[in-house]
């Protein structure tokens, strides 16, 4: 997962709202949205070689896990999958407090990674940049890509924008966790193919082109690019919807899904 914008305590009807975009190379196998095999009151899509997740929710209880990672010029190599950030979460029972605070001791046995956790009653935000650390997200709308939590990266703007101008809507605050919600404005905007001016970009070390190539939010790039759109709406009556939209190598449409779940 390496976009998403959030808005935390902002719906009337939702405590949580999230809109996400992972890219990845398209040769790396995953699992389209849908129950874990050996966890299935996990939901959510699945990295089939390291066997972890990117953005997922608890079936059963009040839970979200969704990692990005953190863009630097040389990583060090990892010792674990960022996916089992989220796998570990979900098939727990640790707060999200709780957990945050053990990846402060194990933190840089991962690759670097901002990680997300709501456990129904807290939303935190960890990262192992520069440190292990966290912190307690404060209610509002947010964005979180491969820099720092709310790092205003050109492309994290427009998405917080865009999540932002649908909250304020009619139609956005109508809108509650079922079938009938239309995602539409929210799927365009992770759709936008907008590059910025090399002025806007953020400097990870990693040169100008390559900056520019990864500066939309949509990404088409030969054998990387914006594998899956997710969109989450955590319902205050228990109700949770979860939808995907995956894309091939071209980035067309090549799949999609929606699933409401009912916990109450």
């Amino acid at each position: 997962m390496c976009l998403i914008a959030f808005a935390y305590n902002v719906h009337p009807a939702c405590p949580l709202v999230l809109i996400a975009n992972r890219d990845e190379f398209h040769a790396r196998p995953a699992a389209p949205l849908g129950p874990w095999d050996e966890h299935p009151d996990i939901l959510g899509g699945r990295d089939l070689q390291a066997g972890g997740g990117w953005l997922a929710i608890d079936r059963r209880r009040p839970r979200l896990a969704a990692v990005t990672n953190v863009r630097e010029a040389l990583p060090p190599p990892p010792a674990r999958s960022r996916g089992d950030l989220v796998r570990g979460f979900l098939a727990g029972d640790d707060l999200a407090v709780a957990f945050a605070e053990l990846r402060r001791v194990d933190g840089n046995d991962y690759g670097p990674f901002n990680l997300l956790l709501w456990d129904g009653e807290d939303l935190i935000v960890a990262t192992n940049r520069l440190k292990p650390r966290w912190e307690t997200v404060e209610p509002g709308v947010h964005g979180l890509s491969n820099g720092s939590f709310d790092q205003p990266w050109p492309k994290t703007r427009r998405l917080t924008a865009a999540l932002g101008n649908w909250l304020d809507s009619a139609v956005g605050r109508a809108s509650s966790p079922d079938d009938a919600v239309d995602l539409e404005p929210l799927y365009a905007a992770l759709a936008d193919e907008h590059q910025p001016a090399d002025s806007e970009l953020p400097d990870t070390g990693m040169g100008i082109e390559r900056e520019r190539m990864l500066s939309s939010a949509f990404i088409k790039l030969h054998g990387y690019g914006t594998r899956a759109s997710q969109i989450v709406m955590l319902g205050r009556d228990g109700r949770t919807l979860f939808a995907e939209r995956r894309f091939g190598a071209d980035g067309d449409l090549i799949g999609e899904a929606r699933v409401v779940v009912d916990r109450s």
